[in-house]
């Protein structure tokens, strides 16, 4: 249900949803058409709203984030195993709490975020917009973000940290909203995800943004369901479907911490906590695994020829990842390199679930990842390249001590 502050802001921030759909024959691998939008049709970029109305989307937001937590905790249980991970994750957040002050300060007051754009009919359909200073001229490029959370608890302000670092370099970060579960299944997440970088497609360039220099990235739980959404695309589009956006729009997708075939990740994530039966109701019995499991679908003869539309893929994962082990990725690559998708797995020594994804942005510093993801977005953009060589390195926001000890008690 939506609090009166968003209704009041979705109002006045009302999208256009594409009207046309554009198949195979309307666009080239590199190249794409765009359809020719009056001003009737533009969406409109929104006001940045007053103070009130600020507070009154903070106290929003910190309502649904709080019955996200219920609501994990209800299907999970209250178990012994539960109350120490929840021990556990509260520590984990205290010690992280400096950083995340900062970074809520800047999501719900900086003009360089534009909160709750509606992308689709659906009561989570909604996309954060963070926007680069304009302190350039010319299109910039654009990064979707689909975030982690189990399926249960994902929210687009999960990556407000990914989403204001990247906007310093001149990239532009729409982070999506999606349905979790028991709001919709699996099925559900991947139809709003793929609504949603519709959205991004086919407006993007009414916010500054190049329709031409998209990327798509997903973290966890939002890499397996952003990948879903990508292949799904490749697929339709391989059988001339009528479609709102093209995969071979995408110029590269980044899996960051992902897991990618069902099969291998019911009993490890039972083990974890998340119990079999929750994890069947998610992905809508084990019947569905083969069409979630990208790792899977790839091998079926029927979707070879889709391979073929797959942008480059880049695969990023701890080697001390309990959460989701890196043979997921590990894996995941050897099925992209066995059709013929240009495919890189970088594997981080070291690093956990939560390190590449919020330990290390919020030390601030160098960022092997971030830097990886940045050279890549600018590889053949000149200016953003020598913008890149004298940027300054980003701030630390939480001191080294506090990082180590939310390292030993992380629950992830």
């Amino acid at each position: 249900m939506q609090s009166s502050s968003e209704i009041h802001h979705h109002e006045r921030c009302r999208p256009v949803f594409p009207t046309e759909n554009t198949g195979p024959a309307d666009s080239d691998k590199g190249k794409v058409r765009r359809r020719v939008m009056g001003k009737s049709s533009a969406p409109q970029i929104c006001r940045q709203q007053s103070f009130g109305r600020d507070i009154g989307h903070a106290a929003a937001e910190t309502y649904l984030i709080t019955r996200l937590s219920f609501d994990l905790l209800g299907y999970l249980g209250v178990g012994y195993r539960w109350i120490t991970r929840l021990l556990a994750l509260a520590c984990y957040a205290i010690l992280l709490m400096p950083g995340f002050l900062q970074v809520a300060y800047h999501y719900f007051f900086s003009p360089q975020v534009r909160r709750s754009i509606v992308y689709g009919d659906q009561p989570r359909n909604r996309l954060d917009l963070y926007i680069p200073p304009p302190t350039s001229a010319g299109l910039k490029p654009v990064v979707v973000f689909v975030t982690g959370g189990a399926w249960i608890i994902g929210y687009k302000a999960w990556g407000s940290l990914l989403g204001l670092q990247l906007a310093e370099r001149d990239i532009i970060v729409a982070c999506l909203d999606y349905r979790n579960f028991p709001q919709g299944t699996i099925s559900d997440m991947v139809r709003d995800v793929s609504q949603g970088i519709s959205f991004v497609c086919n407006n993007i360039s009414a916010f500054g943004g190049d329709p031409n220099r998209i990327y798509l990235m997903g973290q966890s739980a939002g890499a397996h369901i952003s990948s879903c959404a990508l292949i799904e695309q490749a697929i339709k589009e391989s059988r001339g479907e009528r479609i709102s956006w093209s995969a071979s729009q995408i110029k590269a997708y980044f899996g960051l911490s992902g897991g990618y075939n069902l099969f291998n990740m019911v009993e490890h994530l039972h083990n974890r906590g998340l119990y079999r039966s929750i994890f069947l109701s998610i992905m809508e019995g084990e019947e569905s695994f083969e069409q979630y499991s990208p790792g899977i679908r790839l091998k079926e003869p029927r979707v070879r020829k889709a391979a073929s539309l797959l942008t480059h893929i880049v695969l990023f994962h701890g080697s001390e990842d309990y959460s989701i082990p890196c043979e997921a990725s590990k894996t995941f690559a050897e099925a992209l390199q066995g059709v013929e998708v240009k495919t890189d797995l970088i594997v981080y020594n070291g690093k956990t679930h939560t390190d590449l994804f919020l330990q290390d942005p919020l030390r601030g510093g160098k960022d092997e990842l971030f830097d990886h993801i940045v050279s890549m977005i600018h590889a053949n953009d000149s200016d953003g390249l020598s913008k890149d060589a004298v940027a300054p390195p980003r701030r630390r926001l939480v001191p080294e001590i506090l990082l180590k000890l939310a390292g030993k008690v992380s629950p992830f």
